[in-house]
């Protein structure tokens, strides 16, 4: 690979993470563009960068990295009282009834268990980048299966439900709630709605480019299960691409919550120091119970659309690479976040380059196994 270089640094004692890094950027065909930042009981320890195009600056689309940011806004909402987990979504948004909607728990929407993972015919790009309008069809949409029966990934609408839910009881949007409560106050890279003056850092997420052998894997795929087409937005006269998605005007302004946000890997990890650690001088968000309860499953059995087993805790993605304690969410291009209250890690990976085949890529085995390595020895 010709041009890609690694910069920046590493605390002593983590110098394998970044070798673990450096094998990977070189290992590469095409540059990544990726990054790499971990904090350690809130102490940044790594702070990565790999490609022809990017610096630890670079702002880009972190995808379904977003969820983290927010599931921990209703997370914060439920450990302040606001939100009750066992309350139907319908008593705080009373139109969301129909097809046994009214009966389904706030803690059942969370962990994806609405059926409401799309809608008949899809969304165009102009309307799934606005959670409010997203919110307003899938309130008359008949679900995909029985709420609350079973649990599939809400890949694009996730954030859209629980918004309106949030909307419904603070007056506030999701994203004006987070960057009120978290992104602000904690000085995050990361964002929901990219605002004017960072829009000089941001440079757009880049196509996968695979081998000849990746290929072939992806053309022997067939076309997607419906389960997935309609939760991936692809059931549409034109199938949404999800790197349009990222990189799409209008998506960049508004910031939807399931996977229109903008960030650097020092922002995701940042949020995750933020949740369980705590940064500089201000205090952790989450206390260990409330911790404790998002990384604990909640969707125990087969994910309907990803075929994950026991996928979700509170909205997050469990770690099972991690443990049981851990709780985070990956992005499409191939970026991860976590958090690790057992180790103290706050992990953010992102790239540019979306990765093969997409979802968590898998170098992030090798940097994660890495990252908690250098931790225990710590």
């Amino acid at each position: 690979m010709v041009g890609s270089t690694v910069g920046g640094t590493v605390a002593a004692g983590w110098e394998p993470v970044r070798e673990a890094f450096e094998a990977f950027v070189a290992a590469e065909p095409h540059a990544p563009e990726a990054q790499l930042a971990v904090r350690h009981h809130g102490r940044t320890v790594v702070d990565l960068w790999g490609g022809e195009d990017t610096d630890g600056d670079t702002l880009s689309g972190v995808f379904s990295i977003t969820k983290g940011a927010a599931h921990l806004v209703v997370a914060l909402l439920v450990q302040d009282g606001v939100l009750d987990p066992e309350r139907p979504v319908s008593s705080y948004w009373p139109e969301f009834t129909g097809d046994g909607k009214e009966g389904l728990t706030l803690r059942q929407l969370v962990a994806h268990g609405s059926g409401l993972i799309g809608v008949d015919g899809g969304f165009p790009y102009e309307e799934i980048a606005d959670d409010a309008a997203v919110a307003a069809r899938l309130v008359g949409q008949k679900p995909y299966w029985e709420p609350g029966t079973a649990y599939g990934y809400h890949a694009f609408v996730i954030g859209a439900l629980t918004g309106e839910v949030v909307r419904r009881v603070t007056g506030r949007s999701l994203q004006e709630v987070y960057e009120e409560r978290v992104r602000a106050p904690y000085g995050l890279d990361l964002y929901m709605g990219l605002p004017q003056e960072s829009r000089g850092r941001w440079k757009p997420i880049l196509e996968m480019l695979p081998t000849p052998a990746q290929a072939a894997v992806l053309a022997a795929g067939g076309p997607l299960p419906e389960p997935m087409r309609i939760a991936f937005n692809a059931n549409g006269r034109t199938p949404m691409d999800p790197v349009t998605y990222a990189n799409h005007p209008r998506v960049l302004t508004l910031g939807p919550a399931s996977a229109g946000g903008v960030g650097t890997a020092r922002g995701v990890a940042a949020l995750y120091a933020a949740a369980i650690s705590g940064t500089e001088d201000r205090p952790a968000l989450l206390d260990p119970a409330t911790a404790a309860e998002v990384a604990r499953p909640h969707a125990p059995g087969v994910d309907r659309v990803t075929s994950e087993v026991d996928h979700f805790g509170f909205g997050f993605e469990r770690q099972h690479a991690v443990g049981p304690e851990a709780f985070g969410h990956c992005g499409a291009a191939g970026g991860l976040g976590f958090a690790d209250p057992v180790t103290g890690i706050a992990y953010g990976y992102t790239r540019r380059r979306y990765g093969f085949p997409g979802g968590m890529a898998p170098e992030n085995g090798p940097l994660t196994a890495a990252v908690l390595k250098a931790a225990r020895g710590a």
